[in-house]
């Protein structure tokens, strides 16, 4: 039964880009990447977030790993807030929160060995382990993901993205963390590997207790392996809900857009919706509701007025003036 504990929480976070400019402009352009970002990640679960490329995902998974500083809001883990936190006093963190990257090509070392890539995250998050318990951790933890001990001497040119993407697995493993940041770690993948990666994720989870920021464009993977997702468009979640409910119901219009593009067997299979309208940027984000040039729902109200995350007839939550409840 998963628990109900909150693990991870962002608060209000918002993340600003400084963009290139001429001499001339009185107005510095500036990247909303994020736009004051709210979650709550329970303790054990698999919470996703989906949306299309450049609606602030990754960004998110980086701003909670630490990897980017956040320009406004905070992020608390386990009930500590841990974005104002320096290296020194962030490092026990680290141990219990580790990320797993998109492209195993570009996230391994290509210099080092496999076991040099395990032991390095030892060395510097291990609490003094000596070089015994080291090898023994290593061996341990790539019997866990399905490779061979044999694959310790070798670099990382050697293997296939799947096999490089079980190594990247146990590298995240290694620590024996509480909490992952999953970073669309299939999508770069042969489809005849990536359930075998899910399936791995899926067991670790169920054997460790861990807890999943599974990032995705594909809601077909999250029917299959989350508990909660929530929706992101131009750096905003616009709907959060149960992964059932979601796919039974949804209730923000971008999201329905988004379940029409899901292929499936038989006569309706590719028939996605068209919407009129362009795409805004995240340069210079609309004053309403980002998705309302698109929206077939749009009113006066949501060109002036941006929505915030409201309870919906069916109990989710969703960013829309169209569906909260009155």
């Amino acid at each position: 039964m998963m628990a109900e504990t909150s693990l991870l929480s962002a608060s209000g976070v918002e993340v600003r880009f400084p963009m290139p400019s001429h001499f001339l402009q009185r107005k510095k352009p500036v990247l909303h990447a994020l736009r004051g970002v709210d979650v709550d990640i329970r303790r054990g679960e698999a919470f996703c977030v989906v949306g299309e490329s450049g609606c602030g995902k990754t960004t998110l998974g980086r701003v909670i790993m630490g990897l980017l500083n956040p320009s406004s809001g905070e992020i608390r883990y386990d009930g500590t807030r841990i974005d104002t936190l320096d290296e020194g006093a962030r490092r026990p963190f680290r141990r219990r929160m580790q990320m797993i990257f998109q492209n195993p090509y570009a996230s391994l070392n290509p210099r080092m060995t496999v076991r040099q890539t395990l032991a390095e995250s030892l060395r510097y998050l291990g609490e003094g382990m000596s070089r015994a318990q080291v090898t023994e951790k290593i061996a341990e933890t790539m019997e866990s993901v399905g490779a061979s001990a044999e694959w310790g001497a070798r670099m990382p040119h050697e293997f296939s993205g799947g096999q490089r993407q079980r190594i990247s697995i146990a590298r995240a493993l290694i620590t024996d963390p509480e909490f992952i940041v999953a970073d669309e770690p299939i999508s770069a993948l042969d489809v005849s590997i990536q359930a075998q990666v899910l399936n791995l994720l899926s067991k670790a989870r169920e054997e460790r207790g861990l807890t999943y920021f599974f990032i995705t464009h594909d809601l077909s993977v999250v029917e299959h392996f989350g508990d909660r997702v929530a929706v992101m468009y131009l750096g905003e979640i616009v709907e959060l809900a149960p992964v059932a409910q979601i796919f039974e119901a949804p209730q923000h219009p971008y999201t329905r857009l988004l379940l029409s593009a899901i292929p499936r067997i038989g006569g309706d299979a590719f028939k996605a919706e068209r919407v009129p309208g362009e795409i805004p940027t995240a340069i210079d984000p609309p004053k309403g509701c980002a998705f309302a040039s698109r929206c077939p729902l749009a009113h006066d109200r949501c060109r002036v007025e941006n929505p915030v995350l409201k309870p919906t007839p069916t109990g989710t939550m969703a960013a829309c003036h169209a569906v909260e409840v009155s």
